[in-house]
């Protein structure tokens, strides 16, 4: 993907931090661990640079901190170069200053002008999927749109994407609008948060919105100027996950048990690159069991794991149960302990012989550090 900038913003995804309880307190929504070693954001960047993207600006949100420890200088991408590479925007906080996407890519206008870059993929991280992303740009090339809109056609009898962004075509299947899907339709066009851009009808849209003052996201200001611009579409036909509330995380990490789907979002379109850190293998006790789950290195397994993610350096105590449970870096499952249903965040613990259980339709989250245990 010659000639092509990679944009990775959060679009209105600060809105949905609420969603995910406690596991976004500290951290924003794309730097949610995921699959048992990696972040969201992982996925976007490695998809791109595994089509050949040579330069990726993040626009951070206010949680920085953990984004900076992840990304640091793009080096697991190879975007730690000399020239373009990995580029982090952290939000404006001057009280005078607009807020939203739009204010911030006009806050990096010179980033931009002095890109020579003339296009622009421009990705929200809370959509995983394995995105032939050359495919999607030899078309926006071909037709010599102003923009693409990647979209996949998704069957939702039960309602489970209701309030998803949903992409309005006439009868010749040509672009008209986009939308909210309400749940009213069996299938609808989910627009994947994924868009290829001319920068120079970027740049115009910013600065539109900018002086108009009414549209805070860059998919409102595409809604009101839709008439002024060639706008195409294009759908992905592969496997979607659609990361917007802490239901919908949970079913997307145990997801990762279908061989199908993890050999698609982590091989199909190349590898998915993270930060390294080096582990020993993860011992497994002779009285230990562990059944379909995804198990990193670094591990200490000495009693039952059924259906689980485990991350890296987790411990699990002699006769303890874990089932269909996430189990973040370095926590802790002591002995005799049960826990169903259940997402672990990052060094917290569960006491020697308590059982904790939620339920499939609500997981029962343990927050980062904390330690549970019986009085």
């Amino acid at each position: 993907m010659e000639n092509c900038l990679g944009i990775i913003t959060m679009g209105s995804m600060d809105k949905q931090e609420s969603n995910f309880g406690p596991l976004c307190k500290k951290r924003p929504i794309y730097m949610l661990p995921f699959g048992g070693r990696y972040r969201l954001i992982d996925f976007t960047i490695s998809n791109m640079v595994n089509h050949g993207i040579s330069t990726v600006a993040v626009y951070t949100g206010d949680k920085i901190r953990s984004t900076m420890d992840h990304l640091g200088n793009g080096k697991p991408w190879d975007l730690n170069r000399r020239f373009n590479g990995l580029f982090l925007y952290p939000p404006l906080h001057n009280s005078s200053s607009r807020k939203g996407e739009i204010a911030e890519l006009y806050s990096t206008l010179d980033f931009f002008n002095n890109a020579k870059d003339e296009n622009v993929l421009l990705i929200h991280p809370n959509y995983l999927g394995s995105v032939n992303l050359k495919e999607a740009y030899a078309e926006f090339i071909e037709k010599d749109s102003d923009m693409t809109l990647i979209y996949k056609k998704k069957v939702d009898p039960w309602g489970q994407y209701v309030n998803c962004d949903k992409l309005i075509m006439d009868k010749n299947n040509k672009f008209k609008n986009i939308g909210i899907n309400l749940g009213t339709e069996q299938e609808f066009n989910m627009y994947i948060g994924m868009i290829l851009l001319k920068k120079k009808v970027l740049l115009e849209i910013v600065k539109k919105a900018i002086e108009d003052g009414e549209s805070t996201y860059l998919k409102e200001a595409i809604i009101a100027y839709k008439h002024e611009y060639k706008i195409n579409t294009y759908e992905f036909k592969g496997h979607i996950e659609v990361i917007n509330d802490l239901k919908n995380f949970y079913d997307a990490n145990l997801n990762l048990l279908s061989k199908e789907i993890s050999q698609e979002l982590f091989f199909s379109g190349g590898p998915v690159f993270t930060k390294t850190k080096d582990e020993p293998s993860t011992f497994y006790s002779e009285d230990s069991q562990v059944y379909n789950s995804l198990v990193a290195n670094g591990c200490i397994i000495e009693g039952t794991v059924e259906n689980c993610i485990v991350f890296r350096g987790v411990k699990i105590g002699k006769n303890a149960i874990v089932k269909n449970s996430i189990l973040m870096q370095k926590s802790v499952v002591h002995d005799n302990a049960i826990v169903v249903n259940t997402i672990m965040d990052k060094y917290s613990s569960i006491g020697e012989g308590l059982r904790i259980t939620g339920n499939s339709s609500m997981p029962y989250v343990v927050e980062k550090s904390k330690e549970l245990r019986k009085d």
